[in-house]
């Protein structure tokens, strides 16, 4: 079954703010606890044909996962293709808007993120067979909360610095905009602000023309 997943994003900046939202999370909830940490790299790709790309992954897949990788390409447009390595697994990722942004960046997305036994060489490969060309590479660390029914992570991401992610998966599409609602309650009481869609397309422009200077480093960079 393919799911949903309603993200919002708040711009941190300085490691500072990240710990003073932290601590505010544990005061407005006692039952908030910290899930996992992990390094992340993740390779971006753009163009390309996702029906070739079925052809060409679909027997690392079987069962409820290549059925969630048929309903996506059926259902999906503006297709955002990645490959992921967290600490030593790999995965394949797949997101489709369902609202007015992107599917790199947008709030309201379906989303396909399975593992793969191969290296992340070795899927960059294929996905590079289904005539896509690498967008940029990704690095970062992230910290992964629990919060009020909300996954909340906290990513330190070259280029960007700190960044907190507030989401939650639903099944049924139609459930979307009042969870999109529930996730704004959150952050209003934690006094945190949206990351507009318009600035981080900024930003997400920016680091896609300069990835080579901040792929792997602790460089930050700052776009209004």
């Amino acid at each position: 079954m393919s799911h949903f997943e309603i993200e919002v994003k708040s711009l941190l900046g300085e490691k500072e703010r990240a710990e003073a939202l932290k601590k505010k999370m544990y005061e407005l909830d006692v039952d908030c606890k910290h899930v996992s940490t992990n390094k992340q790299l993740n390779h971006y790709f753009k163009d390309g044909d996702i029906n070739k790309l079925f052809k060409k992954v679909e027997h690392l897949f079987l069962g409820e996962q290549l059925e969630k990788f048929k309903i996506i390409t059926q259902r999906g447009s503006d297709f955002s293709i990645r490959s992921r390595q967290r600490n030593e697994e790999v995965l394949l990722v797949i997101k489709a808007s369902i609202d007015e942004g992107t599917s790199a960046n947008t709030v309201k997305r379906m989303e396909f993120e399975e593992p793969v036994a191969i290296s992340l060489d070795e899927l960059d490969a294929l996905v590079l067979s289904a005539d896509y060309e690498y967008q940029a590479k990704w690095s970062r660390d992230r910290e992964e909360y629990e919060y009020k029914g909300a996954n909340v992570c906290f990513d330190r991401n070259a280029g960007y610095g700190y960044l907190a992610e507030f989401e939650k998966i639903v099944i049924d599409e139609n459930d979307a905009d009042s969870v999109r609602e529930e996730i704004d309650v959150l952050m209003a009481e934690l006094d945190v602000v949206e990351l507009s869609q318009e600035r981080l397309a900024r930003m997400f422009s920016f680091y896609n023309d300069n990835w080579t200077s901040y792929y792997g480093t602790d460089k930050t960079f700052t776009i209004e």
